[in-house]
């Protein structure tokens, strides 16, 4: 039987907790710097507090060992959320966060269309009103 540490749920629930603390964290940051500069910030934050598990877990491995074809999504994803992370910041400087947190979570969204077109993933019918519900839950809580 999995333990608590071992399901996704529980771990897909603390990312949703910490993302809502993120977002509060950085409206409040963003007021006296600018987003790209406070990006840099979060993002020497992010790598010292991965360098520390890393170190104290033993989890680090040697780059040769990655394979080629991990190497290239795992920049893509780096890529994806560096580019994420900028929109969110100077959205967050312009917007409100109790706007600009449900619309970035429209990703939800695409997340679910490119699970299914890219890697053939299947949702039912439920899975496809959830879906819906979110989308429409989002533009609804941005909408002014």
């Amino acid at each position: 039987m999995k333990t608590l540490y071992e399901s996704w749920q529980f771990w897909a629930l603390l990312s949703a907790i910490f993302a809502a603390l993120t977002a509060i964290f950085a409206k409040i940051g963003v007021e006296q710097v600018h987003p790209d500069y406070a990006t840099f910030i979060r993002t020497l934050i992010v790598v010292c507090v991965l360098a520390l598990i890393l170190a104290a877990t033993g989890n680090y491995s040697a780059p040769g060992e990655i394979p080629t074809r991990s190497w290239l999504f795992l920049a893509l994803s780096g890529l994806g959320t560096g580019a994420s992370w900028l929109c969110y910041f100077r959205a967050l400087r312009f917007g409100e966060a109790a706007r600009v947190a449900p619309l970035d979570k429209l990703s939800v969204v695409l997340v679910a269309l490119f699970g299914v077109i890219f890697l053939g993933e299947r949702l039912s019918g439920v899975n496809w009103l959830g879906v819906a519900l979110i989308g429409a839950g989002a533009v609804l809580v941005a909408y002014k």
